[in-house]
């Protein structure tokens, strides 16, 4: 008896032990598993970058339209879990959207004028970028446009944005600096919008930035304007209070001042802030 005792005790030692073997494992966890946990510093409520995790919608100037889309697609890379979503539109026309509370968390504009007209509902603005503007004509300038002094000439059909437009504020700008009257056939409600008219052969010449120009190489060309006659165009980027994801939308906003974001900026024309 004493034996077989023995034996049983022995064969309940080795269950106990197996029992406890996956209680042991779930107690070195006290707030879930490690996948869990790693979720939590990388992809729950923060991002593998220490941004807060959220959908991001951001405001931005046409003519940001193709260095924002690549940028975006980094910042994501970046933020594993943060979507960031734009919508281009005419810096008038965005200050438009935020004065009716459309629904967004960030806002970058063309021009200083239009954003400090915003002031009561963006954070502090920071410049993330500059441009400059030059004459597009179409491809092989048939014109024979040289200068701004060529827009002058009544036979030519020339394009501008509209006065309310950034850009469109810089071209009279210039224009006006140098005594240059223009009349141009349509005004236009954001840079593209003069750009396509252009590329489409609807105008002979317009005014754009740079960094537009450099987007239609094999439909237009890019007369460039000396610095003298020129005008600079800065790009102030901003959160705003309305949005439902502040600490997010400001991760963004700095994120454009960092190197890594300076360096698409930059690699798409634009000149440092």
């Amino acid at each position: 008896m004493s034996l077989l005792l023995t034996r049983r005790r022995a064969a309940a030692a080795v269950l106990t032990a197996a029992l406890l073997v996956p209680l042991a494992a779930c107690g070195n966890d006290d707030s879930g598993t490690a996948k869990d946990k790693d979720k939590g510093t990388a992809g729950g409520s923060g991002t593998a970058s220490g941004a807060p995790q959220a959908d991001l919608t951001v405001l931005a100037a046409s003519s940001l339209t193709e260095v924002f889309k690549e940028a975006g697609a980094a910042y994501e890379a970046k933020n594993p879990g943060t979507e960031v979503t734009f919508s281009f539109a005419g810096s008038q026309e965005l200050a438009a959207q935020v004065k009716q509370g459309a629904p967004a968390d960030a806002l970058v504009t063309a021009d200083t004028k239009t954003m400090d007209g915003l002031s009561g509902d963006t954070g502090k603005p920071t410049v993330i970028a500059k441009n400059r503007l030059v004459i597009a004509t179409g491809e092989g300038n048939p014109e024979k446009v040289g200068n701004l002094k060529d827009l002058a000439d009544p036979k030519l059909k020339v394009v501008l944005a509209a006065p309310e437009v950034p850009v469109g504020r810089y071209s009279r700008q210039i224009l006006d600096a140098q005594k240059i009257e223009v009349k141009p056939v349509s005004q236009e409600p954001n840079v593209r919008a003069v750009l396509s008219k252009v590329e489409l052969g609807e105008a002979d010449a317009g005014l754009v930035y740079r960094t537009d120009a450099a987007t239609a190489t094999d439909k237009v060309d890019a007369i460039e304007i000396p610095d003298a006659e020129n005008a600079i165009a800065s790009y102030p980027a901003a959160t705003l209070k309305a949005s439902k994801h502040s600490e997010a939308a400001a991760a963004f906003v700095a994120w454009l001042s960092t190197p890594e974001a300076q360096k698409i900026l930059q690699g798409a024309g634009f000149q440092q802030p």
